[in-house]
């Protein structure tokens, strides 16, 4: 559960971002969400093999 509390805490993280950006145009908010959406999009990777892992050595 660590792992999903890790993309949550990255989710929230953006939340100001995201309001600069699409609310008040600021585009420095908008290079940190894609910075951002970036760093998620390898988190979700990571854990996706870890399952995958995890999956394979307890079928065995």
């Amino acid at each position: 559960m660590a792992r999903f509390d890790e993309v949550k805490e990255l989710i929230l993280s953006l939340e100001g971002d995201f309001d600069k950006f699409y609310n008040k145009g600021n585009q420095a908010a908008g290079t940190r969400v894609r910075k951002g959406m970036q760093d998620l999009k390898t988190l979700a990777q990571d854990i996706r093999s870890e399952v995958q892992n995890k999956k394979n050595t307890t079928e065995e």
